[in-house]
């Protein structure tokens, strides 16, 4: 199965008044089409870094980052732009929703740049809205609706460009336990019936429990990596094995 990410040797440096922090380590990792790749570890362990570095947000100090064929290290500010509008859907904590338009208007806003037809754009629309149970709040502002319907909205503008890779940082972070749980149980049925390829940043087992593998990041470099097998139940178990292992107590997750 190709690999939709291939990131080697990455590196990244920070400087300050003349004090050197190295935040990653030559990692090096492959997630493929299809997959659910959780990344974990404690705090300052390079999580946020690496997730800036592939999402474009930040360059590394050394190595390179393919995504879905393109070396995206490379390119100017012109072609990441575009790149990360056609190939990168990205799903956040806090929404990133826009308060002064709908929910239909938030969604489809990564298309508005784009030479996609309107008719093509109500039809992705309608599909989407469908498939996640927000049909009635479309024409509602993001104020007049729950967390867990704006979340969905976000997850609905992230893959509305048919993305090669949805990055989730905490998604489920502002979220109570039940929303949470719809939210988690969206995204895993999304890389299940749509093959969607996605990579989400956690420091919550539960909500790690819905990947199909996690690497687990500690000072900058790959600690170790587990791959679901068995039950949900069983995966939850084994990911606070590993992080008791790494300093985290059940009560940091």
């Amino acid at each position: 199965m190709e690999n939709v990410l291939t990131a080697k040797n990455l590196k990244k440096v920070y400087a300050s008044k003349g004090v050197t922090y190295t935040a990653l380590h030559d990692i090096n990792l492959d997630i493929k089409k299809g997959e659910f790749v959780g990344i974990m570890g404690p705090s300052g362990a390079g999580k946020t870094t690496l997730l800036n570095i592939i999402s474009t947000i930040d360059t590394p100090s050394a190595g390179s980052v393919v995504i879905d064929g393109d070396d995206i290290v490379k390119m100017n500010e012109d072609k990441l732009s575009s790149f990360r509008r056609n190939k990168l859907g990205f799903v956040f904590q806090d929404y990133n929703l826009l308060n002064t338009l709908t929910i239909k208007e938030n969604i489809v806003l990564p298309l508005a740049l784009s030479k996609i037809s309107v008719k093509e754009i109500e039809t992705r629309v309608w599909e989407i809205s469908n498939k996640f149970g927000i049909n009635e709040t479309l024409n509602k502002y993001p104020y007049q609706v729950s967390g867990g319907q704006k979340q969905r909205a976000a997850i609905a503008r992230a893959i509305i460009t048919r993305p090669a890779l949805i990055l989730a940082d905490e998604p489920t972070g502002a979220l109570d336990s039940k929303s949470s749980a719809e939210i988690l149980q969206t995204l895993s049925d999304l890389n299940e019936s749509e093959n969607a390829t996605i990579m989400m940043v956690t420091h919550d087992a539960f909500a790690a429990s819905y990947c199909k593998r996690i690497l687990f990041i500690k000072d900058g470099m790959l600690f170790t990596e587990l791959i679901k097998g068995g039950s949900r139940k069983e995966f939850f178990q084994k990911i606070l094995d590993v992080l008791s292992t790494l300093g985290n107590t059940v009560t940091d997750i």
